[in-house]
């Protein structure tokens, strides 16, 4: 795949939590797949830098998700506030951590974005580092593609699909 904007950008923006740093990358490949990728509990360990495991929830994220994440060896709970809309954010021990987005950008073209508080903006270089192991697995063709291929549009999991909803039963 051709690979665009592989710089990574930051810059302040308003967010729906406020005024946050934003770190993001510019990925070649749909806005599904990237997506896939950060809401998927067993690429968390892959792509985070800081996170080394995670407990007490198996698949994907979804608002209300709760579990803990394994940091500099420490076990931290952590809450899944909001997850909708190619958007998620969370708590972590309580307190509001990062915001991850993906937005289109053209054909087969998004951009990963990480919305830090302005009070944890040295975790800039962590979130530079996650973005490019993002768009390694993002753009691999290892099985997590077929992964990304059951949540695209039409796909057994696309709530407009008839079946989506058996499908998300079946799973439980």
């Amino acid at each position: 795949m051709k690979h665009i904007g592989r710089a990574t950008r930051t810059r302040v923006e308003q967010t729906p939590d406020g005024r946050r740093l934003v770190v993001s990358r510019a990925i070649s490949v749909p806005t599904h797949v990237a997506w896939d990728v950060l809401v998927s509990i067993d690429d968390w360990p892959v792509w985070g830098p800081s996170v080394s495991a995670v407990r007490g929830i198996d698949g994907r994220i979804e608002a209300g998700s709760q579990g803990d994440v394994r940091v500099a060896g420490v076990w931290v709970p952590f809450t899944v506030e909001t997850c909708a809309d190619h958007r998620w954010t969370w708590r972590v021990a309580g307190i509001p951590a990062t915001g991850h987005r993906v937005t289109a950008t053209g054909v087969d073209q998004c951009s990963v974005a990480f919305e830090i508080p302005l009070v944890a903006s040295p975790y800039a270089v962590v979130c530079a580092a996650a973005l490019r192991r993002i768009e390694r697995l993002a753009t691999s063709e290892r099985p997590h593609s077929k992964r990304a291929e059951q949540h695209e549009p039409g796909g057994e999991n696309d709530e407009d699909n008839e079946n989506g909803d058996e499908a998300k039963a079946a799973r439980r």
